[in-house]
């Protein structure tokens, strides 16, 4: 299962129109919303694809301006997957977990020179 947190923004003059198709749509769940027009929504899918889809048909309702995805929590999708990657050791999980102060920090460059 997964489900993701979505804000949607229209001008507050279609708000109504745009809470009663967000309601009526069938992909998702109107969570709240303000009177300037910003509305909290939940998409819950099998899979990402889903999730997406859901994301696709509220995007192309009439009068949203941005439907940007805040949150997204997935159980089990990639769980066949554990195991397959390596671990990581335990002294960099040490170091990424330690107070460090910015200065100590080595800067050795980006990735898109590799």
């Amino acid at each position: 299962m997964n489900i993701s947190s979505v804000v949607v923004k229209c001008a507050s003059q279609f708000l109504e129109g745009l809470l009663a198709d967000l309601k009526s749509c069938g992909a998702c769940d109107v969570y709240s919303y303000d009177q300037e027009g910003r509305i909290v929504i939940i998409l819950e899918g099998e899979t990402t694809e889903e999730e997406s889809e859901k994301l696709r048909i509220v995007s192309a309702l009439p009068h949203v301006l941005s439907a940007e995805m805040v949150y997204a929590y997935s159980e089990s999708e990639f769980s066949a997957e554990e195991g397959k990657f390596e671990k990581v050791s335990d002294e960099l999980l040490t170091t990424l977990n330690s107070d460090m102060r910015a200065e100590d920090i080595v800067y050795r460059g980006h990735l898109k020179d590799k």
